[in-house]
């Protein structure tokens, strides 16, 4: 499963077909219809609601999900090495250097919720996609 594959899974449960990994969990959110061809899912998934309790879970940790890859990644419970985040640019058409993790970080983030938000995802307003 691709690592973006992963933080949809994790966010949406089982919502989009074209995304989530078999067998995952609902993740409280409601359910919808089938995604055919990977369009947009038919329900609306509050992602800070659902990563915020992910993140609540991670006791003794603040994690900045809102504004870093690296953080989203723990709350979910993802693999958040330089090593898997130099795999997710490569998922997601990154063209810069994957050495200079800071730029790489910030394009991943952004890159990252603005997919959200393109299926489905619900996101606060503080965060530009």
């Amino acid at each position: 499963m691709s690592i973006f594959g992963k933080i949809m899974g994790a966010i949406f449960g089982s919502q989009p077909a074209s995304a989530a990994p078999a067998g995952s969990a609902p993740s409280g959110s409601a359910p919808a219809g089938p995604a055919p061809g990977g369009s947009a899912p038919a329900a609306t998934v509050d992602v800070a609601s659902i990563v915020d309790a992910a993140a609540a879970a991670h006791k003794g940790e603040k994690l900045e999900w809102r504004t870093s890859i690296v953080d989203l990644m723990k709350a979910l419970d993802i693999d958040s090495s330089l090593a898997a985040r130099k795999d997710l640019a490569k998922e997601l058409g990154y063209s810069g250097d994957t050495n200079d993790s800071a730029t790489m970080n910030v394009w991943l983030h952004k890159q990252v919720m603005s997919k959200l938000a393109a299926n489905g995802g619900k996101l606060p307003p503080e965060i530009k996609h």
